[in-house]
């Protein structure tokens, strides 16, 4: 009997090998592209928002709304570049038996972002204000709406389902960190340099526009490094979370919904002070006391990852 040549079995080596090809073209186009978007149209409509009225402060805030869909286009080209193809892409939603997973991050970051805010007014108990004196000033010489108590309400629905509202711009950020990158980085990785490698990646892609004055404003001590450094430690915390739900789903969209919240929740704490609070402490989730539930969240699930996890090879 004519004996058959085994089939043969891909290289684990090669594999490796054009998984990292595939992570540094990836990165390549994404931040090629992101950056020369900043310098080109950004860094101009910057400069003329202090200059300009509101109708150009507002297609600012649009322009840097469609960076966020720079990360899935760089998806689609890398695997066409690559002839990847799309296998584990991450798209399906993956519901059954993950429901907790999915109400962890809709709720989650907006429970630890009131858990940061709680913390901050209980050591900055004078930066408290029942009044809300910062909200009352955005509206400059105009009424309100509506009483101070109902435009509160009408806030905090809104937050509830802010994943929802936030999920299109969301999904492009995420396709390309947790719906691509992640899963990449956490094949040969062991999970604590991993999880700090992406999160410096997500920080580091943010760079031009915190030197914008994104979240830190400009013109602080070590501008704009200290600004780019803390978006850094807080795309690490965050990313911890968004890391965890989307591998532990094999779907990018629990970590689409916990983006949302995250966006849609941060100014929450914001809300009940004179004037915004600092930047770099609280109570906002980018200062490094309102991220403390955060840290408490990405140390717990770097704690749980090797029994919550299956690693990847």
């Amino acid at each position: 009997m004519e004996s058959k040549e085994p089939l043969s079995s891909p290289d684990p080596a090669a594999e490796a090998r054009m998984t990292r090809r595939r992570e540094w073209i990836f990165l390549g186009l994404v931040f090629g592209l992101t950056y020369l978007y900043d310098f080109i149209v950004l860094l101009p409509l910057s400069q003329s928002t202090a200059t300009s009225g509101a109708e150009v402060a507002l297609f600012y805030q649009l322009a840097v709304a469609v960076q966020m869909f720079f990360p899935a286009l760089c998806v689609l080209l890398t695997r066409l570049l690559t002839k990847e193809g799309f296998a584990e892409h991450y798209l399906k939603p993956n519901l059954k038996g993950h429901w907790a997973i999915y109400a962890l991050a809709w709720f989650g970051p907006l429970v630890l972002t009131i858990f940061g805010a709680v913390v901050w007014f209980l050591l900055r108990p004078d930066t408290f204000d029942p009044g809300m004196s910062y909200i009352l000033s955005l509206s400059g010489d105009q009424p309100l709406p509506m009483p101070l108590w109902a435009l509160l309400a009408v806030q905090f629905a809104e937050v509830l389902i802010a994943p929802a509202l936030n999920a299109v711009a969301c999904f492009g950020e995420e396709w390309g960190w947790r719906g691509y990158l992640v899963p990449k980085l956490n094949k040969g990785r062991k999970p604590l340099p991993m999880l700090l490698l992406s999160g410096v990646i997500w920080g580091l892609w943010h760079a031009p526009i915190i030197a914008l004055g994104h979240n830190y404003g400009v013109g602080y001590p070590g501008w704009p490094w200290g600004g780019i450094a803390m978006m850094c430690v807080f795309t690490v915390m965050t990313g911890t979370l968004l890391a965890y739900v989307s591998l532990k789903t094999e779907s990018v969209w629990p970590a689409v919904f916990a983006h949302g919240m995250i966006n849609g929740c941060a100014a929450l704490g914001m809300l009940f002070t004179r004037d915004g609070g600092d930047l770099f402490l609280g109570p906002a989730p980018t200062g490094i006391v309102g991220m403390i539930g955060f840290i408490f969240c990405a140390i717990v699930l770097v704690l749980l990852w090797k029994r919550t996890l299956t690693p990847k090879k």
